[in-house]
């Protein structure tokens, strides 16, 4: 049974049943299914891996050195709506400092503190934005889960409306164990927060899990179910609920320790970003139109006005 230790270990029991590289992303029920699947997977090697992956095709060893030209495809496709919101939520992310956590949440703490940060800020520019917390049922081999991630409704002027996705770690879902350079380079590609439509996310799971099986079988490792993209995809596009306000009491006077993990998360995020958007910004010219600010024509849900 070696299969490369099974995956190293079950991605390490899938970062100690962490949701995948999320701090607090599951509940005690999602941990238990994820760790039960996590064993049978170690204990049987690839069965049923892939069978149980009915979404996923495989095409074999795919070329990897092409995969960072669709994903730079994919970030850059956006229309004016979305990159203005793309733009308002990178400065609003690179703002939060850590007294603004203390504010949000008096108990016990995960990176729900940081999405409640950035849903205030963003309601209070106009937009109708939540932390969405996300459940599904297992299925065969893909074990029932939750996640939380943050959405805006677009309300168009033709009276329709659009829902945009908003995850403030969007690389942490792919990452895998003894990755091939190739496919790091393809990680380290992807946007750092994902802000887009369902459609455009899809699009980039796909690719992962592209990039992610070819990487995996030069190693002689199936992929495991908890990378396939039924697994991913059942993490935005299950059932959800909104919320625009942490529950639990107001915040009292102080520093709980409590926030010393999510500030650390934080600290984690804002450089990469930081990173990422000087990369960006050598990458183009400077445009004379100021991207972040919002279109005057804009429909708000909020009735809160812009400060």
């Amino acid at each position: 049974m070696d299969c490369r230790v099974c995956v190293a270990a079950g991605d390490f029991l899938v970062r100690l049943s962490g949701g995948v590289g999320q701090i607090g992303g599951f509940s005690h029920e999602s941990e238990h299914d994820l760790a039960m699947m996590v064993s049978d997977f170690l204990e049987n090697g690839s069965v049923g891996a892939e069978s149980c992956c009915s979404s996923d095709s495989d095409s074999g060893f795919s070329d990897l050195a092409f995969l960072p030209e669709k994903i730079s495809f994919y970030k850059h496709s956006m229309d004016r709506y979305e990159s203005d919101l793309l733009s308002m939520v990178h400065s609003f992310m690179l703002s939060i400092n850590e007294t603004d956590l203390h504010f949000v949440n008096s108990g016990p703490c995960n990176t729900s503190c940081i999405r409640f940060c950035l849903v205030k800020r963003l309601r209070l520019s106009g937009y109708d934005a939540a932390v969405c917390s996300s459940r599904w049922q297992g299925c065969g081999k893909v074990p029932g889960g939750d996640h939380e991630y943050i959405d805006v409704v677009n309300y168009k002027d033709n009276g329709s409306t659009e829902r945009l996705i908003i995850d403030i770690d969007f690389r942490s879902h792919f990452e895998i164990a003894r990755a091939v350079e190739s496919y790091d380079r393809i990680l380290s590609s992807l946007p750092v927060i994902y802000v887009g439509s369902l459609t455009k996310l899809k699009q980039f799971l796909q690719v992962m899990v592209e990039a992610a099986r070819s990487s995996l079988k030069q190693n002689s490792m199936p992929l495991p179910p908890w990378r396939s993209l039924d697994y991913l995809e059942a993490k935005w596009q299950s059932s959800y609920q909104r919320q625009f306000n942490p529950d639990g009491e107001s915040i009292k006077n102080g520093i709980s320790s409590d926030h010393k993990q999510c500030s650390e998360h934080l600290k984690r995020l804002q450089h990469a970003l930081q990173l990422e958007v000087e990369a960006e910004r050598l990458l183009k010219p400077i445009n004379s139109d100021n991207n972040w600010r919002l279109k005057p024509g804009r429909r708000r849900h909020s009735s809160l006005r812009i400060l």
